[in-house]
């Protein structure tokens, strides 16, 4: 199996919140020009059309570009940035991290302020502090010192931490896997198209603005009509202590994740089923999981036209939503396979099997 350590330090490391989506763009627009026709609808959306024997079924293979981050709304008079959550955050795990805060005139390294334990009470030890109460220090002594380092109210910080794997190689730990993940996976899946004799026409890319509704999703597959959609995303991985197996039974090393419900959609049951059937004659380990509490761009993609038949694959990934996370690189490379498995069976015939289920 190739090495494509090169290919994940990029997209992880590149800055991506939510609007903001520019830096992963060049990458994927770069990683995917020498793969097929580059297209982007007006949200900054990207695919590339990689032709095969039939031009239909058109199938829309998808990760997102954006990451969970934060955005500036105003500097205190002492040279503190405030800010807002861009996408689902959890208290506990934004106190002390390192950001990177990007300005209009480069990148600045800055800390999320938090008051030492030698100063705080009992009952202020027990409670979680708020994201009002936050702030980011960029070491900036006044409002008016952090302008000049070109701070404006609407920039936005990204987590800081680099691409780096564990102890166990095949462990890799970095920010933003969700869903970094899945543009690394539709980079390789177009790769793995080459030579055209694929039974339909593949747009394979990322979309823009998904951690806050899924918004690229949408454009996005307007401007492909897509007959059946396919969204690369992470899923909840839980073996670490703490998760009740009846929130989620999907562990790392163990296979791609099928999502079986979420709350943005229900996968239609004809393309679920061959996404079994597939992984199963290929000889692929397949997880299943329900997020009632998430949604991913599958959600948007299903609803465009008449419908898009549509599911929504993760892999299983530690920490989500949190300054660090992991997978598992074996689990990228079967959700390659996976991919690579479902596009080679979805022709005309196909299709029509699915949409009489």
């Amino acid at each position: 199996m190739a090495d494509y350590d090169d290919l994940y330090r990029e997209l992880t490391e590149a800055p991506g919140a939510p609007g903001r989506e520019e830096a992963v763009r060049d990458i994927l627009r770069r990683r995917l020009a020498p793969l097929g026709e580059v297209m982007t609808d007006n949200l900054g959306s990207i695919v590339a059309k990689a032709r095969g024997r039939a031009d239909r079924p058109r199938v829309l293979v998808v990760g997102h570009m954006d990451e969970v981050a934060f955005i500036v709304h105003h500097v205190t008079d002492d040279g503190y940035l405030r800010f807002h959550t861009m996408g689902g955050w959890w208290e506990h795990v934004m106190l002390a991290q390192r950001v990177r805060v990007c300005t209009t005139t480069g990148e600045l390294p800055g800390v999320v302020g938090s008051k030492p334990p030698h100063v705080l009470s009992p009952e202020e030890r027990k409670k979680l502090v708020e994201r009002k109460a936050m702030f980011i220090d960029i070491g900036a002594g006044s409002r008016e010192e952090a302008e000049r380092m070109g701070v404006r109210p609407g920039d936005f910080a990204v987590p800081y931490c680099p691409y780096t794997p564990l102890a166990n190689p095949d462990l890799v730990m970095a920010k933003a896997w969700d869903n970094r993940a899945g543009c690394a996976v539709a980079v390789r899946v177009l790769e793995g198209l080459k030579g055209g004799q694929h039974p339909n026409t593949v747009f394979a890319g990322a979309t823009v603005q998904e951690e806050i509704g899924l918004r690229g999703a949408q454009t996005l597959a307007q401007a492909v009509e897509p007959d059946v959609g396919i969204a690369l995303d992470v899923a909840i991985a839980g073996d670490t202590p703490g998760i009740d197996p009846d929130e989620s039974q999907a562990r790392l090393g163990r296979g791609p994740v099928l999502l079986l419900y979420d709350r943005s959609l229900v996968p239609h049951r004809g393309l679920r089923d061959l996404v079994i059937d597939t992984a199963r004659k290929a000889g692929i380990d397949l997880q299943f999981q329900l997020l009632p509490g998430g949604g991913t761009d599958a959600g948007r993609i299903h609803l465009v036209g008449p419908g898009v038949p549509s599911v929504a694959l993760g892999v299983a990934t530690r920490y989500i939503h949190s300054a660090a996370s992991v997978v598992h690189r074996g689990d990228l490379d079967q959700m390659v396979r996976l991919v690579l498995a479902l596009i080679d069976r979805l022709d005309e015939d196909c299709l029509g099997a699915i949409l009489r289920d």
